[in-house]
C-alpha cells in the first residue's frame, strides 16, 4: 500500500521535494490531479481548516481515494499517486476528525505560540493522532509567517523574517525531540501569500541546513508561493521534503476565470467556462512541479 513515509524517502533518497498544492474548489483539485497523472508523479494535495469546511472532509477524503483507485499506481513510489493533507489545523478536535478519516498527514500548527506553549500543545495533538491513527504523519509548526493566502502589498504584521525571529536549530532539535512530530515546518525567510510588485524576501539557505542537520525528520516549506526558483532549487539541496503553494494557484484561477467570462460574456454553464481557469492553473503547476522534482 502506498504512505506518505515510502514517498517522502524517495524523495529524500533522489533529493527532490514533493509539491503540496492547497485546493478550495473542484476545477483546483482537478488541475492538480490531471498535472500529476500527466507527469506520472506523487503528489500533495492540502485542504486547511477553512477549506475542508467548505469542500467536507469525507468529501474530499472520498475524492482522493476514487481519484487514486482509478489512476494510481500502488506498487511505485515514484509514481502518480495523491496524498491528503490536513494543512494548518489549529483545533485539536479537527486534527483528531482528519485523523479518523484516513488523512496521510495531519499539520498540527502552533507555529504563534511560544515555544514551550508550541512544544505542550503539539506533543498533545501528536498522542491523541498516533492513537487515532498510527499511520498517520503528523507535522509542527515554528515560528508565525502569516496566516492568510494572499497577496500583499508589505509584510503580514508579525511574521517572523528577521533574523532573531527566525527558527533556530537548537529550539528546532528541543521541539521535535519534546513533540514526536514526524515533520517540521519551520520558519526559514518564507512567507505566506505572495507580494505584488516582486518575490518574496529571500530564503535562509544556510539556516535551513543546519536545522536538517540538527533534527534529521523531513522538512516541509510553507509559503512557496512568490519565491525564487533559486532558492527552492538550493532548499531542496539543503533539506527541504515537501514545499506548499497555494496563493500562485489562487491567482492563476481568477485570471484564467476572468479570461473564460471575457470570452464568454453570455455563456452561463461552468463546464465550458472553468477550462480557462484550469489551463492556468495547470501551467503554474506543472512548471512547479518539474523544479521540485528536478525534471
Amino acid at each position: 500500500m502506498r504512505t506518505l513515509l515510502n514517498t517522502l524517502k524517495w524523495a529524500g533518497e533522489k533529493k527532490i521535494a514533493l509539491g503540496h498544492f492547497n485546493i478550495a474548489g473542484f476545477e483546483q483539485f482537478k488541475a492538480v490531479a490531471e498535472t500529476a497523472r500527466e507527469l506520472n508523479l506523487p503528489v500533495l494535495i492540502g485542504v486547511s481548516e477553512g477549506e475542508r469546511n467548505y469542500l467536507g472532509v469525507k468529501q474530499i477524503r472520498d475524492l482522493i481515494t476514487s481519484y487514486n483507485g482509478e489512476y494510481g499506481d500502488q506498487s511505485n513510489d515514484d509514481k502518480f499517486w495523491i496524498f491528503l493533507n490536513a494543512d494548518h489545523t489549529h483545533d485539536p478536535a479537527l486534527a483528531n476528525e482528519a485523523a479518523k478519516n484516513r488523512f496521510d498527514e495531519v499539520l498540527f500548527d502552533g507555529g504563534k505560540l511560544p515555544l514551550d506553549e508550541n512544544i505542550t500543545e503539539t506533543k498533545s495533538v501528536v498522542q491523541m493522532l498516533k492513537v487515532t491513527n498510527p499511520a498517520l504523519l503528523v507535522e509542527g509548526e515554528m515560528g508565525y509567517i502569516g496566516s492568510d493566502s494572499e497577496i500583499w502589498d508589505k509584510i503580514p504584521e508579525g511574521a517572523a523574517l528577521s533574523p532573531e525571529t527566525l527558527t533556530k536549530p537548537e529550539d528546532a532539535a528541543r521541539f521535535v525531540s519534546a513533540t514526536g512530530v514526524d515533520m517540521l515546518a519551520p520558519a526559514v525567510g518564507n512567507v505566506h501569500g505572495m507580494f505584488r510588485g516582486g518575490p518574496d524576501p529571500r530564503l535562509d539557505i544556510a539556516r535551513i541546513k543546519m536545522i536538517k542537520d540538527t533534527v534529521k525528520i523531513p522538512l516541509v516549506l510553507h509559503g512557496g508561493s512568490g519565491t525564487v526558483d533559486e532558492d527552492f532549487t538550493a532548499a531542496i539541496e539543503a533539506g527541504i521534503s515537501i514545499i506548499h503553494i497555494s496563493t500562485e494557484i489562487r491567482a492563476a484561477w481568477r485570471k484564467g476565470l476572468e479570461e473564460g467570462l471575457r470570452e464568454n460574456p453570455n455563456e452561463v454553464a461552468p463546464y465550458k467556462i472553468m477550462p480557462a481557469a484550469m489551463k492556468e492553473m495547470k501551467v503554474v503547476i506543472e512548471e512547479r512541479m518539474k523544479l521540485f522534482y528536478r525534471l
